[in-house]
C-alpha cells in the first residue's frame, strides 16, 4: 500500500486561549481494522508516536484489547507521561477522550472520526482543542500539528497492514 493521503490544519482561537488541531488521513483498510487498533491501547506504541502504555497508571483497560468509555489511558512518550480518558465510543465512527494529566496543556479534548470512502477503506480525522501552559502556545501549534499528523499517518499505514487486526 503507498502512503496515506495527509491533509493537517492548525489553529488558534486567542479570544479564549484554546488552540485546536485537526489532521486527516485516509487508508485502504476497512473502519472495524481502524477501529479495532483505537480501541487496544496496549497496542497504540506499535503504531504511533506513543513510546510506552504505563499499565500501573492507567485505570479500567480491558484485557481483551478493547477499552471502554470510562478507562484511563497513561502514554509515555519520552520521559513525559499524559493520562487521557476515553470519554464515548460510537463502533467504528467516533472515539473521543479527555486529557486527564499532561503537564503541558489543560482543558484537552479530542474526537477521532472514521468514515468509510467509497472504495471501502477509510478517512481517519483526528481533531481537539486544548489550552497550552503559559508560555508553550507557539510551540504547541507548531508541535502537535506535527505530533498529530503522525499519529493519523501511523493509524493509517498500520490499519492497512495485513494481519493487523
Amino acid at each position: 500500500m503507498g502512503v496515506p493521503a495527509i491533509r493537517s490544519y492548525v489553529s488558534s482561537v486567542k479570544s479564549s486561549g484554546m488552540q485546536s488541531y485537526d489532521v486527516i488521513a485516509e487508508t485502504a483498510a476497512p473502519p472495524a481494522a481502524v477501529w479495532a487498533l483505537l480501541l487496544d491501547a496496549r497496542r497504540w506504541p506499535v503504531w504511533s508516536r506513543v513510546d510506552a502504555l504505563e499499565t500501573a497508571a492507567s485505570q479500567g483497560l480491558s484485557a481483551d484489547g478493547r477499552d471502554t468509555v470510562g478507562a484511563t489511558r497513561a502514554f509515555r512518550t519520552g520521559k513525559v507521561v499524559t493520562k487521557e480518558r476515553i470519554t464515548a465510543l460510537e463502533p467504528e465512527r467516533r472515539f473521543a477522550y479527555e486529557g486527564v494529566e499532561n503537564p503541558s496543556m489543560a482543558d484537552y479534548t479530542a474526537a477521532i472520526e472514521l468514515r468509510e470512502t467509497p472504495g471501502g477503506g477509510t478517512s481517519i480525522r483526528w481533531h481537539g482543542t486544548y489550552r497550552a501552559r503559559r508560555g508553550m502556545g507557539w510551540f504547541f501549534q507548531w508541535y502537535l500539528r506535527r505530533f498529530m499528523r503522525d499519529m493519523a499517518t501511523g493509524l493509517a499505514d498500520h490499519a492497512g497492514k495485513p494481519g493487523t487486526t
